[in-house]
């Protein structure tokens, strides 16, 4: 043994490793390992270059660079966002980065789950706590301790769920479904998301304010695609070698159309059409004839989802107090149909109110109905999830729109149209 060492040894001192060489040569390393540690000193780049996100937006590069601080600590954090964006993939980063990376990652999708299971789901049952129980269960917090526990569709939870996932933030305690005590405490990083408003359900009485402020200790928004169009090239780039069986590649007209579009449902609607397009290339290249028919026409013609909202109550509410049209007569049976949806309605009574300065017992003259519909009229907005805050209204805070001609509803014959000034919000009574 110490003669084959013997001779490594002059064999590296033949070879020029002598001591002071191989101590040189570490040096030259680690100046080289800083030299090139400082070409990315920015933590904006050094946060997108370790990302395993495909992107190229700036957007996206400032959220990677908040992820990789809001990751050292365990910190609550809120992701919202349209459908489709992709705000399961930030949690997962968050996880990723953190000192709990090495432990479980636990994602719940509380839309998917009617309101006892999603209580068994997260803490818990005992045996014999309900019908099918034959044994305990531990629920999804305890799998998570020292983990990430992801909460995706936060804003589709019951109230009744609301209180007791409060209750848990305040003191990390889980009493199992059928337990008399409280069985454990655990240590859980809770990352919720939702593409729902939150702040608009608050008002509404549909999500608690409390734990609003328990959940949105950090809150990170992801855009929608169509707001960071730079994403839409490497993201087909990066499905179409994902999916594909052969090389192929889209033209440049096909990319221009493909950044053109709005893409309602985000990243999750350009996978489909991407996948759709290469089943429908032949050969290596995909033109703009292999993708679908509705991405084609409807590249410049889609209106934002907003606009469309903004413009359909517009119509609506011209039609009611220009038009000579009435509220049950003509406006509830587009909605019966459909034609007109949920969030129209919440425009129209906006535009209302906005016009009332909150009052909604004006509000019925101003759209054509009888004092005797107040409650008729207040039952049909709460069943159909229409109601709409007044306070902000009252406040002067609420903005108004630009009223346009009606197009939904043709104008009544012989009509005369009644002046929104003639309406008085202090005409009648003010409470709602």
């Amino acid at each position: 043994m110490g003669i084959a060492l013997a001779v490594s040894r002059r064999i590296e001192w033949r070879q020029g490793f002598s001591p002071a060489m191989r101590v040189k040569q570490t040096l030259e390393a680690i100046v080289r390992s800083e030299s090139v540690a400082g070409l990315v000193a920015d933590p904006i780049e050094k946060a997108a270059a370790s990302s395993t996100l495909i992107h190229a937006s700036q957007q996206i590069r400032d959220i990677l660079a908040l992820v990789a601080r809001v990751a050292t600590g365990d910190a609550k954090v809120l992701i919202t966002g349209e459908s489709g964006t992709g705000k399961d993939l930030i949690a997962r980063e968050i996880h990723g980065r953190s000192p709990r990376a090495s432990r479980s990652f636990i994602a719940v999708n509380c839309a998917g789950l009617t309101e006892t299971l999603l209580e068994s789901e997260l803490f818990g049952h005992v045996k014999g706590s309900f019908t099918g129980a034959y044994r305990d269960k531990p629920g999804k917090l305890q799998l998570a301790h020292r983990g990430t526990l992801f909460l995706d569709e936060v804003g589709e939870m019951s109230l009744r769920m609301q209180a007791l996932l409060l209750r848990f933030l305040e003191n990390g305690e889980i009493q199992a479904v059928g337990a008399d005590h409280i069985k454990s405490t655990v240590d859980v990083r809770v990352v919720a998301a939702t593409n729902r408003n939150l702040g608009d359900m608050v008002a509404n009485g549909q999500f608690r304010e409390d734990l609003l402020y328990r959940l949105r200790v950090i809150h990170i928004h992801v855009p929608p695609l169509r707001e960071r169009k730079e994403d839409v090239r490497v993201l087909v780039q990066h499905l179409a070698t994902k999916n594909a069986a052969r090389a192929v590649e889209f033209s440049e007209e096909a990319l221009r159309t493909l950044e053109r579009y709005r893409w309602p449902g985000n990243v999750r609607e350009l996978q489909n059409v991407v996948e759709q397009a290469l089943w429908m290339s032949n050969g290596s290249a995909v033109e703009v004839d292999h993708l679908p028919v509705s991405v084609q026409t409807a590249a410049e013609l889609v209106l934002p989802v907003k606009e469309r909202r903004k413009q359909v109550a517009d119509e609506l509410y011209g039609a009611l107090v220009n038009g000579g049209y009435n509220f049950w007569e003509h406006v509830h049976p587009l909605f019966l149909q459909r034609d007109v949806t949920r969030h129209d309605m919440r425009e129209l009574v906006r535009r209302g109110l906005a016009t009332t300065r909150g009052n909604y017992r004006s509000l019925l003259r101003l759209f054509g109905l009888p004092a005797a519909d107040y409650k008729r009229f207040l039952n049909f907005l709460a069943a159909h999830d229409c109601n709409v805050d007044f306070r902000a209204f009252r406040a002067g805070t609420a903005p108004t729109g630009p009223m346009r001609s009606p197009r939904l509803l043709p104008p009544l014959v012989g009509h005369t149209a009644v002046f929104v000034d003639e309406i008085s919000p202090d005409s009648s009574d003010k409470t709602y």
